[in-house]
Order: C-alpha cells, then sequence, then structure tokens
C-alpha cells in the first residue's frame, strides 16, 4: 500500500489501527487526528530524521521498516533499535531527535506534527494512554535486547529476531505457516544482533535444515513450525546455558 492510496483512508480504516497510538481512540477523536494527519513515503536508505535535528513531527510507521542508531565520535555506528509498522518515531516533550533514525525499506509515515500533536494529549486522554502503552513495551523490548546481546547464544539470537518479525507480521493470529518479508540485509541483522555475517548466514541455514524455517531468497522467510521457533529463542530455557 503506497501513500497516494492511503491518502483516501479513514483513520478507521487504517491498516494499523487497532496496534497505533490511536488504538485506543473514539470515534470523534478519530475525526480530530483525521485533520491533523499527513502520509510522508521515504525510499530505503533514506534518512527520516538526524540525530540531534529538530523534531518537527511525530509518526507512526504505516508500512515498512527503519532503524534507529547512533555514530559514536569516532565514526562508529550501532543500530540500536528497530521501527515496524505500527511503532511510534518522536518523543512529546523532546525538541530534538535522540537518534538518527532511517528508512530500512520503502517506509511510509502517518505524521503529526509535533506542537499540534502535544496540545492534543493534554485533551485526548486515549491517546496519552496508549502513549504510555507503546513506550512500556518499548522499555520492556529494551531490556529483553539487553538479554539477547548479553546473554544469548547465536542460534537464540537469530531465532528470537525472528519470531519478533512474525509476531508482528501474523496479524491474523493464525498457527499455520507465517511468511514475512526479511527487510534488513544479514550485514544489518548481524550489526542489530551483535553477530558476524557468516553467523548469521550460519543459523539461519540451520533452522532451515531442523525445519524451523524456508527461505525464499534473501528477502523473505516463511516460519514452519512456530512452535519450535519460539523453543530456538531460549526464553523459557535457562538464560546460562
Amino acid at each position: 500500500m503506497n501513500a497516494l492510496d492511503l491518502a483516501t483512508i479513514k483513520c478507521a480504516e487504517c491498516p494499523i489501527r487497532h496496534r497505533a497510538v490511536c488504538a485506543r481512540c473514539d470515534e470523534d477523536e478519530l475525526a480530530v487526528l483525521e485533520k491533523m494527519k499527513s502520509y510522508r513515503s521515504f525510499k530505503a536508505g533514506e534518512v527520516i530524521y538526524w540525530r540531534g535535528e529538530p523534531l518537527e513531527f511525530v509518526a507512526s510507521v504505516v508500512s515498512g521498516v527503519a532503524d534507529l542508531s547512533k555514530t559514536l565520535e569516532d565514526g562508529r555506528t550501532q543500530m540500536v533499535g528497530m521501527l515496524l509498522p505500527s511503532d511510534f518515531i518522536g518523543r512529546p516533550g523532546r525538541g530534538h531527535a535522540e537518534y538518527d533514525v532511517t528508512a530500512t525499506t520503502d517506509v511510509t509515515l502517518c505524521r503529526f506534527e509535533r506542537a499540534p500533536f502535544e496540545a492534543l494529549i493534554e485533551s485526548t486522554p486515549h491517546v496519552a494512554h496508549r502513549l504510555m502503552e507503546l513506550a512500556m513495551d518499548e522499555l520492556d523490548a529494551a531490556r529483553d535486547r539487553m538479554i539477547l546481546l548479553g546473554r544469548k547464544t547465536a542460534r537464540e539470537k537469530i531465532a528470537t529476531f525472528l519470531d519478533l518479525l512474525a509476531r508482528r507480521g501474523d496479524l491474523e493470529g493464525g498457527t499455520g505457516p507465517v511468511r514475512v518479508d526479511l527487510a534488513m540485509t544479514r550485514d544489518q541483522i548481524a550489526n542489530f544482533l551483535g553477530l558476524t555475517l557468516e553467523t548469521v548466514s550460519r543459523q539461519l541455514n540451520a533452522l532451515k535444515k531442523d525445519g524451523i524455517i524456508a527461505l525464499s531468497g534473501r528477502k523473505e522467510f516463511q516460519v514452519l513450525d512456530l512452535a519450535a521457533l519460539k523453543d530456538a529463542t531460549g526464553d523459557d530455557a535457562d538464560l546460562t546455558a
């Protein structure tokens, strides 16, 4: 779905309606948001925000994947987060971007100018409540990422990453095979998970050999056994193993 298609869609029909910042809004609140929103698309590799840049708008990711990264003084860059559909960009009350935000794939955003959106929060408890929920989800994800980077094996890291994409991509919540776009390159995955490129490729092939996933080229995979993939994450096992 491209930006032109989205321009004709009402908030109530939005594909991320029940997961985004507007998830708890009633019809009157959606009508207010409808008047405020605008859509903008970014090509893969295009920068959405530079770190330190004035935060002129906040936004929900409607389609595509973006990454959050931080560059150190010596030029080293670390990817610190991944933004999927329904994730929120920007922090109301903050005037500047905290991280570089880059479109990993082609991305479409539902944007709100920061100042009017901050004013809306004051008068719309449902939006404020949902923002808090999203912030708590992000905090949980950050804690999970600490475990992933610090304690998990290479296989568990890859399985956790694929499980995240599968859960976020399986909108119907079925029990059968789930097809997912592998938006990031293997090099980007390696950077995100703290692995080498060779290790990423080796672990993906091992999961394929075990019948847990099927790879369709380098940009798509299918989860054949959701339960086995979950087991492979190590989340229910001794993390020191």
